[in-house]
């Protein structure tokens, strides 16, 4: 049977007001979505509001697409607007059990002075403590019940996944964007992006290669209700490193006990948040303030897509005009 792709639009928009003039600025934004092959993008913007004194789009060195603003003149606020038409096609993983014993994949990608294959070697990057994600002996004993001896490594993760969804509870009050995995851990609490730190963490600490997934999920109204602009959130879910399936690649999400497919939305993979956060940058100047966050993931399948969306994707968003 031929798989049939989904559509979406997706509306992704970051205001602040500094609470002051910001003299300079320099910020790197992740919001464009990667090209995968299962997922294509039919249309893409980025309006930025003031107008940058300097843009440039292109790749970063994980190969996601990323836009470089700067601002060399006052401004006291700063809006961002993407919004994106991306295909995916339905691509769940089969036969998890056939994948590599764990331990002869830990082994291969092990430094021992042995030239690697092209695709461990480049799978390495993702085997090593980075700024949020530990390694240490605390975390592979967690995982070490979902990993037993001659477990292909997908089983393995798929176990561990269920066992995180199991054991943690979903409290976006419990962290913040720097709360350490080991504290994560230890209070079992936390949103999606701890958990998805943890589990690279405990992936990593066994010897397997583990990378961060960003990206939207499509979430649905309650029966009868409309879709609601900015209801929707960024979302975060794991890529395990699996030589001999499609891409060596295969995603898990344990906020939800799932296998990624056709309602998860990829922009971007890094080695944690930090490499992949959608806004980061400096500034000079403000007040210091918040960002106001808003996301919008309607299928176009849908009858009747939200007025807002709309006028942006038609490009009658007034602030979007004057980007």
């Amino acid at each position: 049977m031929e798989k049939m792709p989904v559509r979406y639009h997706v509306l992704h928009q970051t205001s602040y007001d500094y609470g002051g003039n910001v003299s300079l600025s320099q910020q790197q934004l992740h919001l464009s979505p990667r090209i995968l092959a299962w997922q294509q993008i039919i249309e893409q913007r980025i309006d930025v509001t003031p107008t940058p004194t300097w843009r440039r789009d292109g790749l970063d060195a994980f190969g996601n697409p990323v836009t470089w603003i700067a601002f060399h003149v006052p401004h006291d606020s700063l809006r961002i607007s993407s919004a994106m038409t991306v295909e995916v096609t339905p691509h769940l993983p089969e036969h998890l059990e056939t994948s590599i014993p764990w331990e002869e994949l830990r082994d291969r990608l092990a430094y021992n002075a042995e030239p690697l294959q092209a695709d461990d070697f480049d799978a390495t990057r993702f085997l090593f403590e980075s700024a949020h994600v530990r390694v240490k002996h605390e975390l592979a004993d967690y995982a070490a019940d979902c990993f037993p001896p001659d477990t292909p490594v997908l089983v393995g993760a798929q176990a561990l996944m269920a066992k995180i969804f199991k054991e943690f509870t979903f409290d976006p009050e419990a962290t913040t964007v720097s709360t350490p995995v080991m504290e994560v851990l230890e209070k079992k609490r936390g949103v999606c992006q701890d958990f998805a730190h943890l589990m690279i963490a405990c992936l990593r600490a066994l010897g397997l290669s583990a990378r961060y997934v960003s990206g939207y999920l499509l979430t649905r109204p309650p029966p009868g209700k409309p879709r609601l602009i900015g209801a929707d959130a960024s979302h975060a879910w794991v890529s395990v490193y699996a030589p001999g399936f499609d891409d060596n690649w295969v995603d898990f999400d344990p906020t939800n006990n799932l296998l990624p497919d056709t309602e998860h939305i990829t922009i971007a993979v890094g080695r944690d948040f930090g490499d992949i956060s959608p806004l980061r940058g400096i500034i000079l100047g403000g007040g210091g303030a918040e960002p106001e966050v808003e996301v919008t993931v309607t299928p176009l399948d849908e009858e009747e897509l939200p007025e807002g969306v709309k006028k942006l994707l038609a490009g009658e968003d007034e602030a979007a005009k004057k980007g």
